[in-house]
């Protein structure tokens, strides 16, 4: 039975999944310095908001430093980009990080099932940014996501986000030393 073009495109991508492990891809240190960027990024907000708060030129000082380390360590991950991949990538760390932590605060105050829901929208954020930045995704073609993969009723995601969601599990092991 000859594959219509999703079916091929799917089989591509995973493919290209393939070719890119043996055995499993072992980014751990990518892992951990991404979520390092993250909460630079955050101490960044924190710096600025600190600054207009307190009206202490000095936060505007340190958030410019912390800025110039981020700035550094971004590159480390992000080497080749075109177009605006460069504030993409950094913006969905940003957003990763925050949904993370309003989820964490959900979850202390026992609302369970929407602080899954958060986690899993900021699981899903990490996932795009490394299927963007693992050349995954091609964003050369991109013009709009298939309305067929969101709906909040589904239980197995679907689309580019529940593909790249089972990259990073399987091929991501932070554990691999």
């Amino acid at each position: 039975m000859a594959k219509n073009g999703k079916e091929e495109k799917i089989q591509n991508f995973i493919d290209k999944i393939a070719q890119s492990k043996k055995g499993k891809l072992d980014l751990s240190s990518d892992e951990d310095l991404s979520i390092g960027i993250m909460n630079l990024i955050s101490i960044e907000e924190h710096f600025f908001f600190t600054a207009n708060k307190t009206g202490k030129d000095k936060y505007y000082d340190m958030l410019r430093e912390v800025r110039d380390i981020r700035k550094d360590l971004l590159k480390m991950i992000v080497q080749k980009y075109e177009g605006e991949v460069w504030c993409i990538s950094k913006h969905l760390l940003a957003a990763s990080m925050r949904l993370m932590e309003v989820g964490t605060k959900m979850l202390g105050q026992g609302r369970d099932k929407e602080a899954k829901d958060m986690f899993e929208k900021s699981f899903n954020l990490y996932s795009l940014f490394w299927g963007v930045n693992l050349n995954l995704v091609d964003t050369s073609n991109v013009a709009k996501i298939d309305d067929q993969a969101i709906n909040r009723h589904d239980n197995e995601k679907k689309g580019l986000m529940g593909k790249l969601g089972n990259v990073v599990k399987k091929a991501i092991d932070c554990c691999l030393e």
